[in-house]
């Protein structure tokens, strides 16, 4: 990771996620491991400082972060590259037991999702990346949401209607239109106005990358797309309206297309992203080929949000075994849509 720092890039901000989960230890090996990232991001760092001390301990790692106060979030704007840390005053001595779920690690991950949206209301050009948090440990510390999506939309006011998740590795780009609904309840989400502002956002993001030579493909619903209508409705009384608007508004957009099909289309460099109808039909390709680097994006929110690909991950805490790979990809494309230059 060689990114390059100007004195116009925002700062990022990460969240160590589950103060007892896998994401700590990552920030800590990632970080240690690779001290040109410290030396070209303005990362500020948010969660409980013990959760990094123990596995500094643990693994023989100096302290690579530097405290900044927790009432003056603005200072990491005017500070030089570096790693930061941010505490929110209700995680100050908070203990923290690796590898084991408990409500203070859900608390750990709710406040410092709380403090970091307070953070970017003020600063929507920052970017944030998120640890893996539990969301029964969520939960139980008592921030009643499903999980990161939710939250921030909304904490940030566009509310859980108004953004699309979408996931994404080196080839493959995927847009969901519904998220974690039991699978009988997904055709009667999958409605034109979900789908119009799911394509609507993937094209938006597909801009900022700079893909807009070719087409977004859209997923089928039913078998073959529906046959004609033959295997299902909604294909034709939904889908096809909705991608004809969209094309009609200037969208580049193919579809609905068959499923089975279309995921072999686009490794072959043939859509510049994907929009699934539904989790187990766009993410098992994704992670197929991409299952130690897939980034998370929310599309929608007023302000940049990356997450790792996994879980919490509580039986590989302390292992060794758990990969980097997501972390670091997902700090590069943060990178990259807040404006910083060089290979983020």
């Amino acid at each position: 990771m060689n990114p390059t720092t100007t004195p116009s890039t925002p700062p990022l901000l990460l969240t160590l996620g589950d103060a007892n989960g896998i994401g700590p230890e990552l920030v800590c090996r990632l970080l240690s491991e690779e001290p040109q990232c410290r030396a070209s991001l303005r990362l500020g760092l948010i969660g409980p400082e013990a959760a990094l001390v123990a596995h500094c301990e643990r693994l023989s790692l100096p302290r690579f972060w530097t405290p900044l106060p927790a009432d003056n979030p603005d200072a990491l704007a005017a500070s030089p590259p570096g790693v930061y840390l941010l505490t929110p005053p209700r995680l100050a001595g908070l203990p923290v037991t690796p590898g084991k779920e408990t409500p203070a690690g859900g608390l750990a991950a709710g406040e410092s999702l709380e403090y970091a949206t307070a953070v970017l209301a003020r600063h929507p050009d920052w970017g944030i990346v998120t640890g893996p948090l539990s969301k029964a440990a969520l939960n139980a510390a008592g921030f009643a949401f499903p999980g990161h999506t939710e939250f921030l939309a909304e904490r940030s006011g566009v509310g859980p209607s108004g953004v699309c998740m979408h996931l994404c590795g080196p080839v493959l780009r995927v847009s969901l239109v519904t998220t974690h609904p039991p699978l009988a309840r997904v055709p009667s989400l999958v409605t034109y106005d979900r789908v119009a502002l799911c394509l609507a956002l993937t094209w938006d993001y597909v801009k900022r990358l700079g893909l807009t030579d070719k087409p977004v493909a859209v997923c089928g619903l039913n078998p073959h797309a529906g046959e004609g209508g033959l295997l299902g409705s909604e294909d034709e009384a939904v889908l096809r309206p909705a991608v004809a608007a969209a094309v009609a508004k200037g969208i580049r957009a193919m579809g609905p297309l068959p499923a089975d099909t279309v995921f072999h289309r686009a490794v072959g460099g043939e859509f510049s992203a994907i929009l699934a109808m539904y989790h187990d039909q766009g993410l098992p390709p994704l992670k197929m080929l991409h299952f130690r680097e897939t980034v998370n994006v929310t599309l929608g929110l007023p302000f940049v949000r990356t997450s790792v690909g996994h879980g919490t991950a509580f039986a590989l805490v302390g292992t060794g075994e758990a990969d980097t790979g997501s972390l670091r990809a997902a700090l590069r494309l943060a990178r990259r849509l807040t404006g910083g230059e060089g290979d983020a």
